[in-house]
């Protein structure tokens, strides 16, 4: 006997179908449990649900390009300044700013201004670079002295440099800096180390170049200039001590003081390019230390009396020295005016700061002769002044 099976409803969903359905179905519970659990701890940690952190401090841009290149012809070099960035990336990063290249190139005096960074990428040359340890011993300002080899051809000469980090990666161009060198300038003279040292002047004597840097003749000279640095300076600044350009081979430095180093050097002033002045190279460098051996003038004659006709004391009185570095004064007394003036007694223990002194250790009725002399600061003394007596009452 066959059983006839009664025929299930035709819903139009297959095994799997219903499995996928099922599948959603457990995700969606799931997320709502998830949702449920952190509202939870929302409660529960309410106070930093949401809560913000501090914000960071910024980031600090490393200074990557200078706009500030500037530089000049000396001699047959190109000196190249800019200033040092002001601050730079700690060594560990690799944005810190390893060397500085610097690149030229040669054109033609008449050939376009006009050049974009791309263009001169691909005509420029890298001629040198400024080393770590440069830059990481660098004052305020970084320089860096391009020799050129002047082949007498009117040339431009075009500058850029660039920053290169710890990476390799390099920053894009500075502004570029255009020179048209001369190549008639003179040599550089010879400072002569005979150097005379007076009371007011420290007076320089050199010789002149006898040529040009390219070996011309004439020299193409104009005048000269004098430049000095002192203990604290390790380069001569950029002014001369001369207002004006010196045409002989000699110069008297008056304003200096005893005691200090001056190294000195100097440079022959050549007609450049387009009616520029262009300097030589240094000279030689001559140290001078002025030392003060030169003694004052002797003080006027003393004035001598007795302030009151009854007591037995004599005043001194006499007239303050022109000099400016007068450390004092010195009084000395004898009864016999023939006496060597070696011989004859000092009065005061210290040296006198005022032009007056009273003398209470007088005899009534004897004559007591006086003289004084002047010391300077560095200890100098004065000759003797003229002689000034009086009778003590």
């Amino acid at each position: 006997m066959k059983t006839r099976e009664t025929p299930k409803p035709n819903t139009g969903i297959t095994p799997a179908k219903a499995q996928r359905r099922k599948v959603r179905l457990n995700l969606m519970i799931l997320s709502l449990r998830l949702c449920a659990f952190a509202g939870v701890l929302c409660l529960v940690f309410g106070a930093a649900c949401g809560k913000r952190r501090p914000p960071l401090p910024p980031v600090e841009r490393v200074i990557q390009r200078t706009e500030s290149l500037s530089g000049a012809q000396q001699g047959n070099e190109v000196i190249l300044s800019w200033p040092a960035p002001s601050r730079n990336a700690p060594n560990s990063s690799v944005q810190s700013i390893r060397r500085i290249d610097v690149y030229r190139l040669a054109e033609k005096p008449g050939a376009p201004f006009a050049l974009t960074e791309d263009e001169f990428s691909a005509r420029a040359t890298l001629v040198g670079s400024v080393t770590y340890e440069q830059i990481q011993t660098a004052g305020d300002t970084l320089t860096y002295r391009d020799t050129l080899e002047l082949a007498g051809q009117p040339t431009r000469l075009r500058y850029a440099i660039r920053y290169v980090n710890a990476s390799g990666q390099r920053a894009a161009f500075s502004n570029f800096l255009t020179i048209e060198p001369a190549a008639r300038i003179a040599k550089a003279p010879a400072l002569s180390t005979d150097v005379k040292i007076a009371e007011d002047a420290i007076t320089l004597s050199w010789q002149a170049p006898a040529a040009n840097i390219d070996n011309s003749t004439p020299v193409n000279l104009l005048g000269y200039n004098v430049y000095r640095t002192d203990e604290a300076q390790t380069t001569p600044g950029n002014q001369p001590l001369n207002q004006s350009l010196i045409s002989g081979t000699e110069y008297a430095d008056k304003n200096f003081q005893f005691g200090h180093n001056y190294h000195y050097l100097v440079r022959a002033v050549s007609l450049g390019t387009g009616g520029l002045q262009v300097e030589s190279l240094n000279s030689n460098a001559v140290a001078v230390s002025p030392k003060d051996v030169f003694p004052p003038a002797a003080p006027e004659r003393p004035s001598v009396a007795a302030p009151e006709p009854s007591s037995a004391k004599l005043a001194i009185f006499f007239a303050a020295n022109k000099e400016t570095d007068i450390a004092g004064y010195n009084i000395y007394r004898s009864t016999d005016p023939d006496l060597p003036k070696q011989n004859w007694t000092k009065l005061n223990q210290t040296l006198l700061t005022r032009t007056t002194f009273r003398d209470d250790k007088v005899e009534p009725g004897k004559t007591y002769y006086y003289y004084v002399v002047a010391v300077d600061n560095a200890g100098n003394q004065s000759p003797p002044s003229e002689v000034g007596s009086e009778k003590a009452p």
